[in-house]
């Protein structure tokens, strides 16, 4: 006997006399439909056995059930960490992530955009690259939203996209390293601050300073020089730090990795961490636990973060006309180890 053919998206639209398309719709659930119709096409659905063709589905739907993520590294283990949090919320959904790296330069960022939408992308999640803050030219981004295409930054804002935001609280995250190497006797706490312009670097920055200022004790431009995040980015200026007359008794990296790199510095120049020189981080990457002496640090809620990003797109996705412009600031976390950890 032969079996009978698989029930069609067309064989459900006869049966409720309505277009492939708006079966379509129910199938996935699209907000246009009445929560009414598409629970009586998917029970028909499911009780007729059909079995859906995402292919088609996504043909008729105009949609491609893909996502982009633009970060400017994917060395990072925060950045990971993100990433993966998105596909954890997002693939049981029926999305599948395209992850585009920038290496901090716009060409390539504006780029990676251009592609994401000729393939038809759903949502872009942008952490956006260092010289996009730079040029502050963000046409390509403009674009996305000109095409009602759900845009959420991610780990660093950018004040002049109307769009939805989640970021880490870094500037209570600075002030908590700060307040706490006061507290451990520290008075001439320099800063290897990162790049100007980024947001993480100036609410660091910001909150280095204010912390200070709320203590009493000054500010001394002659103890904050810059970097770049990267390890070697801290060597020569954390030199120049300890070849003053007044060295510093304390830096706060911008991040782990700059951290790292004074404390290399300083134990080749024979100082004792934290005795002589206390030293704390931000961004507790996984290392961080393991240098020696074991790095003060601030952790950000990457998974938190993607968690809440992945809700933006999704309340967007289903009322696109209603969902708000949000900007979500989650809390960072101090974490006190053996780099700062001193007697007083």
């Amino acid at each position: 006997m032969t079996p009978a053919p698989p029930i069609t998206i067309k064989d459900i639209a006869r049966q409720f006399n309505c277009s492939p398309s708006t079966v379509s719709r129910a199938l996935n659930d699209h907000y246009a439909i009445s929560e009414d119709t598409r629970r009586s096409i998917q029970q028909y659905a499911q009780q007729a056995g059909y079995q859906r063709n995402l292919v088609s589905l996504s043909l008729l739907n105009k949609l491609s059930g893909v996502l982009g993520i633009i970060v400017p590294t994917i060395s990072d283990s925060y950045e990971s960490s993100v990433i993966e949090g998105l596909h954890t919320v997002l693939q049981p959904l029926g999305y599948s992530l395209t992850i585009c790296v920038t290496g901090e330069s716009r060409a390539l960022e504006a780029e990676h955009v251009l592609r994401l939408l000729a393939n038809r992308v759903e949502g872009i999640f942008l952490s956006v690259a260092q010289e996009t803050y730079d040029s502050a030219r963000y046409d390509h981004l403009t674009m996305v939203l000109q095409r009602q295409i759900p845009l959420v930054l991610i780990d660093r804002d950018y004040a002049g996209l109307p769009v939805s935001r989640v970021t880490a609280d870094d500037y209570h995250g600075a002030w908590a390293v700060v307040e706490h190497l006061i507290q451990m006797g520290c008075r001439r706490i320099a800063h290897l601050r990162g790049p100007a312009g980024l947001t993480v670097s100036e609410q660091r920055f910001a909150g280095y300073v204010d912390c200070l200022t709320h203590y009493g004790l000054p500010r001394c431009d002659e103890l904050i020089l810059p970097t770049n995040f990267q390890i070697d980015s801290a060597i020569e200026p954390t030199r120049h730090l300890l070849d003053r007359a007044e060295r510093p008794d304390a830096i706060f990296g911008v991040n782990d990795q700059v951290a790292i790199g004074a404390m290399r510095v300083l134990t080749e120049r024979g100082l004792r961490i934290p005795d002589d020189v206390a030293v704390a981080g931000f961004d507790n990457a996984p290392v961080a636990a393991y240098t020696n002496p074991s790095l003060t640090t601030v952790a950000r809620p990457g998974r938190e973060i993607s968690s809440e990003a992945a809700r933006l797109f999704l309340r967007h996705k289903q009322t696109p006309d209603q969902a708000p412009v949000e900007s979500v600031v989650l809390p960072a976390q101090l974490i006190v180890r053996e780099s700062s950890r001193r007697i007083v």
